[in-house]
């Protein structure tokens, strides 16, 4: 369920800084919150500078760009996950982009797991089934 979404203006960015961003940000959302990685999305959203206005001037106009990301986190994460995470994204997005700290705004959004499904199975679903099986798992290895 690890999705992160970065909103950019489009054109301010090269290539090689997008592609290390992507994977940067992947690892690091799948070590915080013990993922596989092959679960975790990550897009960048790019947006002409036309189109985005930071104080009410358009980053075309000479507004400095303001990098905005938003992910999606299970309920259940607690606050100290979650604040790692706005942290660490906000570090990668500076360090990676070179974008002012002050800059960039982050947001998460904790979604109920009856609300958000894999393959068409609500993760409340599967994450019953995952519960009992490591439980099993357990059980088995302590005989």
């Amino acid at each position: 369920m690890p999705i992160l979404t970065i909103h950019l203006a489009d054109g301010r960015y090269s290539d090689e800084q997008c592609e290390h961003l992507l994977a940067a940000t992947s690892r690091f959302y799948a070590q915080s919150l013990k993922s596989p990685i092959e679960r975790v999305r990550v897009f960048i959203q790019a947006y002409a500078a036309r189109r985005i206005a930071v104080g009410g001037v358009s980053v075309q106009a000479g507004a400095d760009d303001a990098p905005y990301f938003h992910f999606l986190v299970l309920e259940g994460r607690s606050v100290e996950e979650r604040q790692h995470l706005l942290v660490g994204f906000t570090d990668l997005i500076v360090d990676i982009l070179g974008v002012r700290r002050e800059r960039v705004r982050g947001g998460c959004w904790p979604i109920a797991p009856e609300n958000w499904a894999i393959g068409g199975v609500p993760a409340s679903v599967l994450r019953a089934a995952e519960v009992a099986a490591r439980s099993a798992d357990a059980s088995n290895a302590a005989v």
